[in-house]
């Protein structure tokens, strides 16, 4: 059947489009800008993800295969169970199916759709670069809203790069940048082409900008615990060289050219006031982080339900919770954005679907982060790491530790789903390919005896 974690090849493939170029298309259509002053709700890219899974049954209709082994099946299902019953116990029906249907695209469909689709290496470098391409787009577009002064106010000035997706989801920027540069860094450092190294490594330099713009703490932190890990697992000297060039960039991009100096040097400070003297943003997080504590002790087992933050949250909160924060600049007038959730997607689980939720969730990627470790250590025995260990584990370290801070919400959200797509390919299909010495070589055919004919 060929590669066991991908659709069954068919005869004449070499002349057939890959069908990962489904998947590149939603990554693409992420790349259109959002209505000003829309709610920030699902968009265009949402809508293809939905065609992409339909289009992945029918493929594996018409291939009558069963792809995926019995580990992917639990893992990637894992989360269906917590998510059944917090829907149970949704405020409403229509807001228990409503959750449901968004936990399932974002976490079990899509990512089980993606793995699916690609079917090599190939095509895991080509959606990799996918996502490169992306972060250069919106980061362009960010820096220009820096330098212009049409970006998302921030102290006052509107200078903070959101690309395309507007105050709706200030993250939306910082997130996609992020997955790029660790995708960049993760092809920088395996083993692909002298070339495609040498472009990947620019890539990364050239992304460091936006997200510097972006002023987003929780990104800064996740990208900097991810790509220290990516380098430390690529090897040392490696390491070493490659920390050495980023750290001058740094110095050029921020020190030589001045790139925003006062403001991130204060944002950068800010890191480490957020318990000496917090700002209002992190006093309403932590306000709200306890909203979701209370949530869950009240609820221990099923939480309050899918969306059922909003609800409850003003019987948790304290005084310190404000009326929302204030938003403008990017294309749209002023607006008070609510807070409807708690900016930390592992209290957000708690406090919705309790501790069977966040068993069944968290447990899956747990599992994956585990299965994904496993196949780099067995891979980094053999050899080098191939670059899509360092961006599988790289996305899904990058993603859990972003998951303090900040929770699914947005259009860019389909693109964590296509990143844990990426994050399932090599932890339950690439990475284990490679046995406890190495990958698998095909046994050679044995001579026939002496005097006897093989028969063919």
């Amino acid at each position: 059947m060929g590669d066991p974690g991908a659709l069954p090849a068919l005869r004449g493939r070499a002349f057939r489009p890959s069908p990962v170029l489904a998947v590149i298309a939603v990554v693409a259509l992420l790349a259109l800008p959002v209505a000003p002053g829309g709610d920030g709700g699902a968009g265009p890219a949402d809508a293809a993800s939905g065609l992409l899974v339909v289009l992945c049954a029918v493929l594996l209709l018409r291939a009558r295969a069963r792809p995926l082994s019995r580990t992917a099946v639990v893992v990637l299902g894992l989360p269906v169970g917590g998510l059944a019953l917090a829907a149970v116990d949704a405020v409403s029906p229509g807001e228990g199916v409503a959750g449901l249907g968004r936990y399932l695209q974002i976490f079990v469909l899509v990512p089980a759709a993606v793995l699916l689709l690609i079917r090599d290496r190939r095509d895991f470098r080509l959606l990799a670069w996918a996502f490169v391409g992306l972060a250069l787009w919106q980061g362009a577009i960010g820096v220009r809203q820096y330098a212009t002064g049409t970006g998302a106010s921030y102290q006052g000035e509107d200078v903070r790069a959101v690309g395309t997706f507007g105050t709706q989801d200030v993250m939306g920027m910082a997130t996609v940048v992020s997955f790029g540069l660790v995708c960049a860094v993760g092809l920088a450092l395996g083993r692909t082409g002298a070339r495609e190294r040498l472009g990947a490594g620019v890539c990364a330099l050239v992304l460091l900008a936006p997200l510097a713009l972006s002023f987003s703490r929780g990104a800064w932190i996740a990208t900097t615990v991810t790509l220290t890990a990516q380098l430390a697992l690529a090897g040392l000297r490696r390491a070493l060289r490659v920390g050495a060039v980023v750290v001058a960039a740094g110095v050029v991009l921020v020190g030589g050219l001045g790139v925003g100096t006062a403001m991130l040097q204060e944002r950068i400070d800010s890191i480490s006031r957020v318990a000496d003297a917090p700002d209002q943003s992190v006093t309403d997080r932590y306000t709200m982080w306890a909203a979701a504590t209370g949530m869950w002790q009240r609820h221990p087992l099923t939480g309050v339900g899918l969306k059922g933050f909003p609800e409850y949250r003003d019987g948790h909160a304290s005084l310190a919770l404000s009326a929302g924060s204030d938003t403008e600049g990017a294309g749209a007038g002023y607006r008070k954005q609510p807070l409807l959730s708690p900016h930390n997607m592992y209290l957000l689980v708690l406090g919705e679907q309790g501790l069977a939720g966040v068993l069944c969730l968290v447990g899956c990627w747990l599992a994956l982060l585990v299965l994904g470790l496993r196949g780099l250590w067995r891979a980094r025995r053999r050899g080098a790491v191939p670059e899509g260990a360092l961006i599988g584990c790289g996305l899904l370290l990058w993603q859990l530790v972003d998951f303090a801070y900040a929770d699914i919400g947005g259009p860019s959200t389909v693109l964590t789903a296509v990143c844990f797509g990426l994050v399932a390919r090599w932890a339950l299909v690439d990475g284990e390919a490679y046995g406890p010495v190495g990958p698998a070589v095909p046994a050679r055919p044995r001579p026939a005896p002496a005097g006897k004919a093989v028969v063919r």
